[in-house]
């Protein structure tokens, strides 16, 4: 009966050890902070749309014959997306790097969730773009060309800067917006 009390304190002792209080943590503390608009953006001139809305046409005719009316609201569902996205120009908003990750507004997104980044350039805007482990796999930020080198080094104590090669959707993408006139 002395041999099952000491096992019984035996195991209350563990429970104890493995039931402590976490240590305190380090307060989250703004490393660099910037405001800029939330998206690229830049205006699309008349020759655009009449070739947006030629393309779109022909293709709803087609998927119409083929499948019915639904391909075709959803093309000029995503025609009008569009349309609103490159007329009404983005707010500015403020974007932080944080000890603890990076910063849109008061959404955080931690250190863990991102392999790395790297900038690019679109729509004459600088972009600095962070590939993160969950969907929708990239985080793409505006910065001005005067905060491009104080992101960088705020950046590079947290991750590796390193370009990811385009993925097929990339390219294809990449080489259907070339084929439109007035879009470069």
């Amino acid at each position: 009966m002395p041999a099952a009390k000491k096992e019984e304190e035996k195991v209350e002792v563990k429970k104890e050890q493995v039931y402590r209080a976490p240590a305190k943590l380090e307060p989250e503390r703004n490393i660099y902070k910037w405001t800029a608009p939330l998206r690229p953006f830049i205006r699309k001139d008349r020759d655009f749309w009449v070739s947006v809305i030629a393309i779109a046409s022909l293709g709803g005719l087609i998927l119409f014959i083929i499948e019915g009316v639904m391909p075709v609201i959803l093309i000029i569902s995503l025609i009008f997306l569009y349309y609103i996205l490159t007329t009404v120009e983005p707010e500015d908003i403020e974007y932080k790097i944080t000890n603890y990750g990076i910063k849109i507004e008061d959404k955080r997104t931690d250190w863990g969730d991102i392999a790395r980044f790297w900038f690019t350039k679109r729509f004459n805007t600088q972009l600095v773009i962070f590939e993160i482990f969950h969907m929708p796999g990239r985080l793409e930020f505006v910065i001005n060309q005067k905060d491009r080198e104080a992101v960088r080094s705020a950046l590079k104590d947290y991750l590796e800067e390193e370009e990811a090669p385009p993925s097929y959707l990339d390219k294809a993408a990449s080489w259907f917006s070339k084929k439109i006139p007035g879009n470069k």
